[in-house]
């Protein structure tokens, strides 16, 4: 196996999970939205909220294209990444993915523990970012359940990412 690709909503695991994978695996570990914040010298926060969306799914498309190369390598796709310009055929085409699936409420009590790091929901209220992830998640899981595996954020062992994916 080459590169395998984590998909699933923000706030679900795939940084956290990744590294223990790669880790698990003697793979290298590459976090797509960090790597956007190294090459671009700014937070995904801060260039979203000045340049949009559009600009940032163009550059992080490229980011995702540049992991084609990889050999070995466990890769963190941002939450919106397989959502945009073929992102999950590509994924697929291209690596082993895995869907890390979270229920909606389980989404919502992370992201309030982590709310300031995310561009989309930073200044939402309670209302707001339960309408947002119910909206965007129904929206995105249309791309994130064509996972070549689906697995549960709540309760993962690598140990069994390990066995279902076949070394």
């Amino acid at each position: 196996m080459i590169r395998i690709y984590l998909v699933g909503f923000m706030g679900a695991g795939k940084t956290t999970l990744g590294k223990k994978l790669a880790r698990q695996l003697g793979y290298s570990f590459y976090d797509i939205d960090k790597a956007f914040e190294h090459k671009y010298k700014t937070s995904v926060d801060l260039f979203f909220n000045k340049y949009g969306e559009e600009l940032f799914r163009k550059l992080e498309y490229e980011l995702l294209v540049s992991t084609f190369d990889f050999e070995n390598t466990v890769i963190s796709t941002g939450g919106g990444t397989p959502c945009f310009h073929n992102g999950m055929e590509l994924i697929n085409q291209n690596g082993v993915s895995l869907y890390i699936k979270l229920s909606p409420e389980a989404l919502y009590y992370r992201l309030t523990k982590a709310k300031k790091r995310r561009p989309l929901v930073a200044k939402k209220s309670k209302e707001e970012l339960q309408k947002f992830i119910n909206e965007k998640l129904h929206e995105r899981e249309v791309y994130y359940n064509k996972a070549d595996y689906v697995i549960s954020g709540i309760s993962i062992k690598v140990s069994q990412i390990v066995t279902m994916i076949g070394r």
